[in-house]
């Protein structure tokens, strides 16, 4: 198998699978959708269980609203994405349209893509331009990842108790900690977030702009999803998430790390990725796929070529 369909494949696992390892991804689906909502920030040195619970609540509010528009960006953006493994490196060049995002391979393990590598990344993005069915089934899968991610957000504020945990330091300046751990009175209403009743872990706010930061996460014990019949997710698999403004207000995923081993029926799954986001771009809002095809195979200068 080539790096580029070991990539592809990874990725398919990583996004569409529609249970287990899915429910973790959905914190970093829902923590790097933009939001132009902003309350009062808290004024509280050492908040009370209910003040820090209620600042949580809040929080996730301001990422539910925000998830609601991230079918259709009004502020799309364009960025890199390297995501490294024990296998495999890749950097992608992505760009966000109304259409679903665009994306184009640069490097794999670091190198630039060979003379047969880049003429099939080229042959790829032809058959996105020429059959738009293609592009079509991106969005709804998208669609669907976003749908699934909005279902987990909805019962965060009542599947985790929330403790403040004291005072931090990051890039935007001071952030307020919170720890996490299960509701024991939480019951999960599917499958999809019954894994949220294993996990704790931490989550720190901007509490200025009453957005997450940082959430880090993991298992605290093994837990089957449907009783063990659809799969299972082990012990001490973990997930850490870092988000920030990265322009004109606009939040995004800047660093996502995952670690997580099972099974999915009865195949063994395991993932063990690094996935790091720069070099974030406004691009104009309204552009069609198409169009951003173009502008990634123009390079730096696109943005003004899509435009004429």
């Amino acid at each position: 198998m080539t790096p580029n369909k070991r990539h592809m494949g990874a990725r398919l696992f990583v996004m569409r699978r529609p249970l287990t390892l899915f429910i973790l991804l959905s914190w970093a689906a829902y923590l790097c959708l933009q939001s132009r909502a902003q309350t009062a920030p808290s004024n509280a040195a050492n908040p009370s269980p209910g003040q820090a619970q209620a600042l949580v609540v809040r929080v996730l509010a301001t990422e539910s609203r925000a998830a609601q528009e991230f079918s259709h960006p009004a502020h799309p953006m364009r960025y890199r994405l390297r995501k490294s493994s024990p296998r495999l490196t890749s950097t992608k060049e992505i760009l966000e349209t109304a259409d679903g995002d665009v994306a184009r391979l640069l490097q794999v393990n670091d190198q630039p893509l060979s003379q047969d590598a880049e003429q099939a990344e080229q042959a790829r993005l032809d058959a996105l331009v020429n059959n738009p069915s293609l592009q079509q089934h991106r969005k709804q899968s998208e669609d669907s990842d976003t749908a699934r991610a909005m279902k987990v957000l909805r019962v965060l504020p009542s599947a985790f108790l929330y403790q403040f945990a004291g005072i931090g330091t990051a890039a935007p300046g001071p952030v307020e900690k919170f720890t996490f751990k299960p509701n024991p009175q939480f019951e999960p209403p599917d499958l999809e977030t019954e894994v949220l009743t294993a996990m704790a872990g931490e989550i720190w706010i901007d509490a200025t702009h009453e957005r997450v930061v940082r959430l880090a996460g993991s298992l605290q014990q093994d837990k089957n999803i449907g009783w063990g019949l659809i799969g299972e997710l082990d012990k001490g698999g973990w997930i850490e998430i870092e988000q920030a403004d990265v322009g004109g207000n606009q939040w995004r995923i800047v660093h996502l790390k995952l670690k997580m081993n099972g099974r999915l029926l009865w195949k063994s799954k395991n993932s063990d990725s690094v996935q790091d986001y720069s070099q974030f771009s406004p691009v104009p809002a309204g552009l069609s796929y198409k169009q951003a095809i173009q502008m990634l195979r123009a390079g730096s200068g696109g943005s003004a070529q899509a435009n004429r």
